[in-house]
């Protein structure tokens, strides 16, 4: 059975942690000066690190190389060569104990953990604890974590990973170093995804990659294991077959429905939403896509200098084809569109017919003569 793209090509060093450069660096430096903490709470979307830099600081804790090479502990990286750091990579370890607190919630499989802290580490010098979605822990769960977390054994460190940073008591939160995992930038995604692509030798048109990272929405793994499932599809990968597998719409068709809309041609407009619809594409999405693409049209109207901060979603191209549409109409026309997509938007996910509130918020941009 072959192995899964984001599991295979998971982060093995501090500096392959894309998008989340000031937490390793803060990480590396502690390795460095042998100051790791004792407990540590990662919070924020799926797939964008948490996991993996949690078993990155149970590889740095526990690596031989770096204990033995005081030139290479310098470096604040794993050597990934040595027992220690095999083990850890490949889920065998006995010093790393990773929890779903999801299936493993209740005040009993706390218990359970805290009579297992006692014991030492096995060939490493620290035992690292990874609990995964800890938010869903029971109150009584939580206040049997809470006195360990105060007082952990010499040995224990415990990472604590979250998407749901509001749930989690601020008596837990105020006893760990708290780093939040942004979501990726589309242009880190692609670029990942191009190097996946290169060394499984995947044939994909350019603008079918770009639908597949646009669907990660930030996460990593999600847009990894899109990729693994087209790349069973038996062919080259174009954009009819990424946008039937995602329901995404490539940008191009989401620019290109933008401006027809802007320059008034209501009839184009429709026509192109109705060839979309009959395509399969998912109408809800649709109008996300819709309304953040026309929210840096409005912002880069109003501020060129914001084009900056569109630079890790969008390409130099993609850049220029907002500039051009600016100019298409006026900031006021453009407000009220942007205000009918909101609200077709929440309409759509309720509506039977979702068509029918995309279609409104088109006709009402129609301009009078």
């Amino acid at each position: 059975m072959s192995l899964a793209f984001y599991r295979k090509y998971r982060p093995q060093k501090m500096d392959e942690l894309v998008g989340q450069e000031s937490t390793t660096q803060i990480i590396r430096n502690a390795a460095r000066a042998d100051r790791l903490g004792h407990a540590y709470l990662f919070y924020g979307p799926r797939g964008t690190g948490k996991t993996s830099t949690a078993r990155l600081i149970a590889k740095l804790l526990n690596c031989e190389k770096r204990k033995l090479d005081k030139k290479f502990h310098t470096e604040g990286e794993p050597c990934n060569e040595c027992v220690s750091c095999k083990e850890i990579e490949s889920g065998f370890s006995f010093d790393v104990v990773e929890i779903d607190a999801a299936s493993n919630r209740g005040i009993d499989e706390i218990r359970n953990l805290k009579d297992a802290v006692r014991t030492a580490p096995a060939k490493g010098g620290s035992k690292v604890y990874i609990i995964d979605e800890v938010h869903m822990l029971t109150g009584p769960a939580w206040n049997a974590l809470l006195k360990t977390l105060e007082e952990p054994p010499a040995h224990a460190v415990f990472v604590l990973a979250t998407t749901e940073f509001e749930k989690v008591p601020p008596t837990i939160t105020s006893r760990a170093q708290r780093f939040v995992f942004k979501k990726i930038p589309k242009i880190k995604i692609l670029e990942k995804l191009k190097i996946i692509v290169a060394a499984e030798n995947i044939s994909i048109d350019d603008d079918a990659l770009e639908i597949v990272a646009a669907s990660g929405d930030g996460s990593f793994r999600d847009a990894e294991s899109l990729l693994d499932q087209l790349s069973s599809a038996g062919e080259k990968i174009n954009v009819a077959i990424a946008e039937n597998l995602t329901g995404r719409t490539g940008l191009k068709k989401v620019s290109e429905l933008t401006r027809m809309i802007l320059e008034g041609k209501t009839g184009d407009a429709l026509t192109h939403l109705h060839r979309l619809n009959d395509e399969g594409v998912n109408l809800a999405a649709l109008a996300k896509d819709l309304i953040h693409y026309l929210r840096k049209v409005l912002a880069i109207k109003t501020n060129p200098s914001l084009e900056k901060f569109f630079e890790n979603e969008l390409t130099a191209e993609e850049i220029n084809q907002l500039k051009k549409l600016t100019a298409l109409s006026d900031t006021e026309t453009q407000i009220k569109f942007l205000k009918s997509l909101i609200t077709a938007y929440t309409e759509i996910r309720y509506s039977p017919f979702p068509i029918v509130p995309l279609e409104v918020a088109v006709i009402e941009n129609k301009r009078v003569p």
